[in-house]
């Protein structure tokens, strides 16, 4: 019974908590990814990053931490943990067209909402020696919001005959509202042996932690041309209300700490 219960409290247990990748030497050559996958951490004796490759942060949690003795970084290498951009709304149906006389035109749709951007990945970066040889980027920045989509086109009204006026055009639909940037996410870098970490950040160490753009709101769509008639024309649709527009995300905080 003792031996039963164990195993049910184990698999209970996170498998990003429960374990660890365990590196002597990552060597990364020129354009090549390395995901970190299956656990948010990440230790290595020695990291070597040719030119342009890059480490992807495990983006089904919420911070990752990476820990190396010693980090050889070549030209235009790249950690990234930014957040998914979220999905624009597609412009709204049109209203239906009066074909047949003395008809109102349909109304427009309203546009959908556009999806909020993804917060950035948090990531504590442990490190022993670092030798920066070209550049490095650490990418958390947060998704931008997507877009509202666009009101939907007011249906033009049908024409008047000598028994009736023209038709009215639809009203346009109103535009969909614009969602929120993502916020970028936190970043610690504890260092043992960086000499002059500033001026390095400056020159071959680039940070980014900006929240995501927010995004805009959908116009709203044009109301439908009148019908004419011989007794009198109808009236044009009204044009949509538009939507409002998103927030945008917020920066995360960075600290640097010098063992």
């Amino acid at each position: 019974m003792i031996r039963i219960v164990s195993v049910i409290v184990f698999s209970c247990i996170p498998l990003h908590l429960s374990s660890q990748i365990r590196l002597e030497r990552l060597e990364l050559k020129s354009k090549q990814e390395y995901k970190i996958a299956g656990s948010d951490i990440l230790v290595v004796d020695t990291l070597i990053m040719r030119d342009s490759s890059r480490i992807t942060l495990n983006k089904l949690v919420k911070e990752n931490i990476i820990n190396i003795k010693v980090a050889i970084i070549g030209r235009g290498c790249l950690i990234f943990g930014k957040g998914a951009n979220g999905e624009s709304a597609k412009t709204a149906r049109s209203g239906n067209q009066q074909n047949g006389p003395c008809k109102e035109g349909g109304a427009g749709e309203k546009g959908n909402n556009g999806l909020a951007g993804i917060d950035g990945i948090s990531l504590s970066l442990y490190l022993g020696v670092l030798k920066i040889n070209g550049a490095l980027t650490v990418d958390l920045n947060g998704g931008d919001g997507g877009n509202g989509g666009k009101g939907g086109i007011g249906g033009d009204g049908g024409s008047g005959t000598r028994v009736c006026r023209g038709g009215n055009g639809g009203n346009g639909g109103n535009g969909g509202n614009g969602n929120s940037g993502g916020a970028g996410g936190n970043l610690v870098i504890s260092c043992k042996s960086c000499i002059d970490f500033h001026r390095k950040q400056v020159e071959n160490f680039i940070i980014k932690t900006y929240g995501g753009f927010r995004g805009n709101a959908g116009e709203g769509g044009a109301g439908g041309r009148a019908g004419l008639g011989p007794i009198q024309d109808g009236k044009n649709g009204v044009r949509g209300i538009a939507g409002t527009n998103g927030s945008p995300g917020k920066t995360g905080a960075f600290r640097f700490e010098q063992k």
